[in-house]
């Protein structure tokens, strides 16, 4: 019996319910991150290429977003549209240059072309600069939507965060999806089979980066400002922490990933004023503080423990269970 439909059917019933038992805001912030963590997995974890720079499509989008919302006074459709574009139109660009190499040449060009990227940012004159670009209004979706009601927002977040991971599940089960995973098993292999792998790398380059823009875009428009923290090189390493400790090469194990490390960054202080209030140790009022210290932690422990990420050491484990398992 196939559990998947029920187990999808479940997690829309707690997205639909969630915003009413939680704060919206920060829901939201996990819906885009995992989206962003989700279109950085499908790069690295079916296709095996290693990208340093993913900050820049997630940041880029934001700021365009941004930009045709505030300053041109786009709908905000549109104006994510144009940020997906844009995030894509870069993919193309850096893909190109990138795909030439393979292995961590292929990451280090990344990074060093984001980098130009984030300097870009930092000195454009509608970007804002080190104060980033503030102020953008969150107008109406439809045409009479408010979005300024944090509820109406979060619905809407959470119609492209599934649209986006409805994407990214039918291009992994797709042709292209499985040429893919050849390409990632055995790449010369695939290359005797007659497939122009230069192409599809390309192909699945661009789409992540415009998948990691639709994230940025929401981000910005959902927050009412970008700044050059999305854009940062630490953005990429953070998407890239998400992804290993949930679990590379998964459907579900980015969005868990984002969920925890987000969580952690976003609740670390209170955990820590909770434990020095209990247990009378006014350290732990510093964890706040040291968020990096502990997701660091939680890396280490991942990659130690669980190689496969959280996620795919319990698939593992189940598939196990299953094999051992003896007929009655």
């Amino acid at each position: 019996m196939n559990r998947r439909p029920i187990l999808y059917l479940v997690v829309l019933a707690v997205a639909l319910a969630a915003p009413f038992v939680g704060y919206p805001v920060f829901l939201m912030k996990l819906l885009c991150f995992g989206l962003f963590a989700c279109a950085f997995n499908l790069l690295i974890g079916y296709t095996g290429l290693l990208s340093f720079g993913h900050a820049a499509f997630f940041g880029s989008a934001g700021y365009v977003a941004g930009y045709m919302l505030r300053d041109q006074g786009w709908p905000i459709e549109l104006a994510i549209l144009a940020g997906v574009g844009a995030s894509a139109l870069l993919g193309l660009v850096i893909g190109a240059l990138a795909i030439r190499r393979t292995g961590i040449y292929f990451s280090m060009i990344t990074l060093a072309l984001a980098q130009m990227v984030h300097f870009a940012a930092l000195h454009a004159p509608f970007t804002g600069g080190e104060d980033g670009l503030q102020g953008v209004p969150k107008g109406k979706a439809l045409g009479f939507i408010d979005l300024s009601n944090d509820v109406n927002m979060y619905f809407f977040v959470l119609v492209i965060a599934i649209a986006g991971y409805a994407l990214i599940n039918r291009t992994i089960h797709s042709p292209f999806g499985q040429v893919l995973k050849a390409i990632k098993e055995n790449e010369p292999r695939a290359i005797s089979l007659g497939f122009n792998v230069d192409r599809y790398k390309l192909m699945a380059f661009v789409l992540s980066a415009a998948l990691a823009g639709l994230a940025g875009a929401t981000k910005t428009a959902m927050m009412g400002f970008a700044t050059l923290t999305d854009i940062n090189w630490t953005m990429s390493g953070l998407v890239i922490l998400m992804t290993l400790v949930g679990g590379m090469g998964t459907l579900t194990g980015p969005i868990i990933g984002a969920v925890i490390i987000i969580s952690l960054e976003e609740k670390m202080g209170e955990i820590g004023a909770y434990l020095a209030t209990h247990t009378g140790v006014e350290w732990f009022n510093t964890l706040g503080e040291s968020v990096g210290m502990v997701t660091g932690l939680i890396f280490i422990a991942c990659v130690l423990l669980f190689r496969r990420g959280i996620v795919g050491e319990i698939g593992a484990a189940l598939a196990n269970a299953g094999r051992t398992k003896k007929p009655a």
